[in-house]
This record gives C-alpha cells, sequence and structure tokens, in this order.
C-alpha cells in the first residue's frame, strides 16, 4: 500500500532550527526581544497593526482576551457548541455562561438569526468562531452587536490570514484569538496570539498574562503566568516569513480538490471571503464514519472529524445548556470530514485523496 497521507502536518526547517538555537545561545529564553519583535510582525501582517499580545497557548489568549473586555460572573456570551471545547471553556473559566446557539450550514459559524434570538439583558457579548479557516457572518454579526449594544469578540484560532470584503479577521472584534499549535497554518511550537481593538485592552492582557505586572514585583491585579518564551516566539518569527505561501499552496489544494470530487458536499466560499483552508471540511452525509474508516484502510488517506460531539453534549458544558436543540450543529457532528491540504502534500498525493473519496463516494476513480 502507498505510503500513509497524514490529515495535517506541521512544517519545521532549519530555519526554526537556527532560530531556536540562536535564543539559546543568546541566554534570554523566558520572554523577552523575541515575544516583542514577534507580537510587531504579526500585528503588522495578519492585523493592519492592532496591538498583539503572544501568550502560552490559544485557550489562554480566549481566556484572557474575555476578561481583558471584562466578562465575568453574571455575563453571557453566545458561542457556537460546533467548535473545539476551549471556545465554550473559556467563557465558564471567567465565570460567566456560554449561551450556545446553532450554526449555519455554509460557514458552520453562529447563525445570526439564532444569536438575535439568544440575546438577553445579562448578554455581555458575541463570540463568533471562523471555523477551518472561512470567516464567519461577521457583516451580520457586527450589525447585529452595535444594534443590540452587546460586545463582539473573534476565535480567530483557524484563520491566520482569511478575511472578509477585503478586511482581515481579528479586526472585528474588541479582541481576536489566533492559535499556534502546532498544526494551525502557522506555529510557533505552541502559542496564541491575542489582537485587540485598543490600547487599553492590549494593556490589560499583557497584566494578565505576566501576574498581574507591568513592572516588575509591582502587581496592579491578580493575573496568571501565561507568558510566551523567546524560543517559541523566534519559532513563530521564522513562521511568519512562511505562512503566505503556505496559504497560497493550501488554497490551489483546496481548488484541485474543489473540481475533482464526486458525490460529496464540498466547502462553499461566501462572496466576499477568502478561506485559508485551515481545515477541508466536506460533508458525507450517510455513514460518515464508515467513510473516514475506509479511507485509512483501504486507500491510507488520514482525515479528521472536527468535531464529533457538540459542546453542548460535553458532559462539561451540558450543565449549561439542557435540553437544547441545535439541528444543524447537530447535523454537521454527523456529516463533516476534513480531507489533508496541508503545504506537503504533492499531486501525486492529491491524485490519490481523489480517487479514494470519488470511489468510496461511489462516484468512481
Amino acid at each position: 500500500m502507498s505510503e500513509f497521507i497524514p490529515p495535517a502536518k506541521p512544517i519545521i526547517g532549519d530555519e526554526e532550527r537556527e532560530a531556536v538555537d540562536r535564543v539559546l545561545r543568546s541566554g534570554m529564553v523566558a520572554q523577552g526581544p523575541e515575544v516583542a519583535a514577534f507580537e510587531a510582525e504579526f500585528a503588522d501582517h495578519f492585523v493592519q497593526g492592532r496591538p498583539s499580545v503572544a501568550v502560552n497557548s490559544g485557550t489562554a489568549g480566549l481566556h484572557l482576551g474575555l476578561l481583558a473586555a471584562g466578562v465575568g460572573a453574571g455575563d453571557e456570551v453566545i458561542v457556537p457548541s460546533f467548535t473545539f471545547a476551549a471556545t465554550g471553556n473559556s467563557v465558564a473559566l471567567t465565570g460567566g455562561t456560554p449561551v450556545f446557539v446553532d450554526i449555519e450550514p455554509e460557514t458552520f459559524s453562529l447563525d445570526p438569526a439564532a444569536v438575535a434570538a439568544a440575546i438577553t439583558p445579562s448578554t455581555k457579548g458575541i463570540l463568533p468562531v471562523h471555523l477551518y479557516g472561512h470567516p464567519a457572518r461577521m457583516r451580520e454579526l457586527e450589525a447585529l452587536a452595535a444594534d443590540r449594544g452587546v460586545a463582539l469578540y473573534e476565535d480567530a484560532a483557524q484563520a491566520h490570514g482569511a478575511s472578509l470584503d477585503g478586511r482581515p479577521v481579528g479586526t472585528f472584534g474588541q479582541f481576536a484569538m489566533f492559535s499556534l499549535y502546532p498544526t494551525k497554518n502557522m506555529t510557533s511550537g505552541e502559542g496564541g496570539m491575542v489582537t485587540a481593538e485598543n490600547a487599553e485592552i492590549a494593556r490589560m492582557l499583557k497584566l494578565l498574562r505576566n501576574q498581574g505586572m507591568e513592572r516588575q514585583y509591582e502587581n496592579e491585579i491578580v493575573g496568571f503566568n501565561a507568558r510566551m518564551t523567546d524560543i517559541h516566539a523566534a519559532i513563530g518569527r521564522v513562521q511568519l516569513t512562511k505562512v503566505d505561501a503556505w496559504t497560497a499552496q493550501r488554497q490551489a489544494n483546496a481548488a484541485f480538490l474543489d473540481a475533482e470530487l464526486r458525490g460529496v458536499m464540498t466547502p462553499p466560499v461566501a462572496e466576499g471571503a477568502v478561506h485559508v483552508y485551515h481545515q477541508y471540511t466536506i460533508r458525507v452525509p450517510e455513514d460518515r464514519d464508515g467513510f473516514v474508516a475506509a479511507l485509512k484502510a483501504e486507500h491510507n488517506v488520514g482525515s479528521g472529524v472536527y468535531y464529533p460531539i457538540p459542546n453542548h453534549r460535553l458532559p462539561s458544558l451540558a450543565p449549561y445548556a439542557p435540553d437544547l436543540d441545535l439541528p444543524e450543529t447537530e447535523r454537521a457532528a454527523r456529516e463533516v470530514v476534513s480531507l489533508p491540504v496541508h503545504p506537503s502534500l504533492s499531486q501525486d498525493d492529491l491524485d490519490r485523496i481523489v480517487t479514494a473519496v470519488n470511489t468510496l463516494a461511489g462516484a468512481g476513480a
């Protein structure tokens, strides 16, 4: 059988290794000049210069972003259930309440009509997820937030470089979080970046990540240790120089699959949206799990299911959502499959993926 095609593959090269060695030789391995440089370069590259604050994980970024935006006990934040649990977890960790609403089927993100129906006097904000690298319905959500007097935040964990109507994700909300986990479109080894609407939120983020201090031993608030190391920042700085080319390759790979796949529902792209294909997610309406198993067993092609259990049915988050009915969320959880489109794929790999999917979908090779 041909070599296994993994669903995701981090790309770490000699430049990243050299950057780590440079930091180790410097003796400054904790948060220092590399972190500051990475923050500035990330801000210029992705979010039109918005203040950006590096932290040690994407989840920490969401948690601190919500705290910096003033979310706390008694506050409700509207979130999708069809996402990684970190989104709802981060709201719960503030003492607030995650309010799960349904998605619309094209972008897999919050349905604006469902959001509007869920707003109450306790609603502090709306936290859409730019799932799989496609921007959420930000036109409608931004207008809704302004009309109803609530805040807008962004979970951009999977959406580095995505945009809507020429406006980058990460520039819509009071804050936005980008994950830098190894399988994301770019990585720092581990980490996150939080972009802020203004200097006040950015300063609060910096306090929260560093035990509540801006100056050593002058603790202003109760904070955390959520700092990024210079080692991780050095990796991220190198990856910033490569991510645009990788994104272009992901988009080219996705376009090839769009043109060649038969018998499955390929991912639509909304008008005015730039999709960066962190995941290339199809729908398989019948026997998705059997399809996934056969992809690997019969064709040695890896895939992923993101996410098989909606957040409102997880034991950890279900208490926030008793007796909730989210039909589009449940349907997506039954049908989605993410196929490989990572930049390291060869044309032979792409041809094998097409043959495997079309054969299993009953459309022929």
